[in-house]
């Protein structure tokens, strides 16, 4: 049989490091179960040709470095009408002959977060929704059809979309949950860093819409740190590291810097994926913020990037989602709601930070290891 990952944000992100690291750790994960994987890379052009071959020699390169050279089909289209239609795609890796003879076989697919549609999606003989981020693909599955229709299995790192406090519609999916996946094999704990440094890595601005209450509610992580943004002058024997890409000119900047807080390039200090393993390890663990409608939803989300975290033996202060119940009790994280939860955490960790790096790469081995949660996806 073969396992095909479908993925479409991998790619077209040049210098994504964390993003690329996301289906990576499936790949990794199918490789230590001895599975015959190939990632399946949908790429459409955004009309820049010579911009695009750059994407794909970048594909390629991170794909050898972490041994997976011959074990991706990249899927290239320069005319958005024929967006899955796999005539008029242009194959890259593997040919589309031996592809071809793949979906005539036994095949699945591991679709993540609906990268591969129809009519391509409906050659795969099992096909399975990988969601990794629940509250907007369900919001937007009442809106449009998102895969409802077209998997035979639907899964998701939502931990808390079937209790009764979650929010989050359902549409009459039959949702079963699994862990973000990190390879504990490529992810290693490291030794406490010099610089008691707390970060994270993401976008400033985030330019998605979900409704709430017939309102459209500022899901950035802009807002979302606003009421954190004191913490560096509450911990100041710490360092609070935000690594955002904002412009030269954004305003922004000064303001953040302002209260405490340094900001970083991330497409400089985490543009691939090895950089990206080496920047989460510079620090003594994460803290960040999230979307407010995970927190008021109740959708269990947690992050690839804590994680990844985790199996490097950093601790990760957040906020919960509803996920907290689903972990041991010595997990590695931190749950906090406002700034005096938070100063008390970090000051925890700054404290007994031997014994929160144990706990999280034990929490990281037990429940986030890709090959765990792979086999309980495939195996169902």
């Amino acid at each position: 049989m073969t396992v095909f990952l479908g993925c479409g944000f991998a790619a077209k992100y040049l210098q994504g490091g964390g993003n690329f690291s996301v289906p990576l750790q499936w790949m990794l994960g199918l490789r230590r179960l001895k599975q015959d994987a190939i990632w399946l890379e949908h790429m459409p052009s955004e009309g820049n040709v010579r911009e695009d071959e750059r994407k794909i020699e970048n594909f390629q390169r991170q794909l050898r470095r972490h041994g997976l050279g011959g074990r991706y089909c990249l899927l290239y289209h320069q005319k958005p009408e024929a967006a899955h239609d796999l005539d008029e795609l242009r194959c890259v890796g593997m040919p589309k002959r031996e592809l071809l003879n793949r979906l005539a076989g036994p095949n699945v697919l591991l679709n993540l977060s609906y990268s591969i549609h129809p009519p391509l999606l409906m050659q795969f003989e099992r096909r399975i929704f990988c969601d990794l981020d629940p509250s907007e693909i369900m919001f937007w599955m009442t809106k449009m059809e998102l895969g409802q229709s077209s998997h035979h299995e639907f899964w998701t790192i939502g931990l808390n979309v079937n209790a009764t406090d979650c929010r989050l519609p359902k549409l009459g999916v039959s949702w079963k949950t699994f862990f973000p996946l990190v390879d504990t094999k490529l992810y290693r704990p490291k030794p406490r860093p010099r610089l008691p440094k707390f970060t994270t890595i993401g976008q400033w601005y985030w330019s998605g819409a979900v409704e709430v209450d017939g309102d459209y509610p500022d899901l950035s992580k802009k807002h979302a740190f606003e009421k954190y943004m004191d913490l560096p002058k509450r911990v100041p024997e710490a360092r609070f590291e935000l690594a955002m890409h904002m412009n030269s000119d954004d305003p922004e900047l000064e303001r953040v810097r302002k209260r405490g807080w340094l900001i970083v390039e991330p497409h400089r200090l985490a543009g691939t994926p090895k950089k990206y393993r080496h920047y989460l390890a510079s620090g003594l663990g994460e803290f960040t913020a999230i979307k407010g409608v995970d927190v008021s939803w109740r959708t269990g989300w947690l992050s690839d990037r804590a994680a990844a975290f985790l199996a490097t033996g950093r601790p990760v202060i957040t906020e919960d989602s509803g996920a907290g119940k689903y972990l041991p009790r010595e997990s590695g994280f931190h749950f906090v709601g406002d700034l005096e939860e938070s100063v008390a955490a970090v000051r925890d960790v700054l404290a007994n930070w031997a014994r929160c790096a144990r706990e999280a790469r034990a929490c990281a081995v037990d429940l986030f290891d890709s090959v765990k949660n792979l086999t309980r996806i495939l195996d169902n």
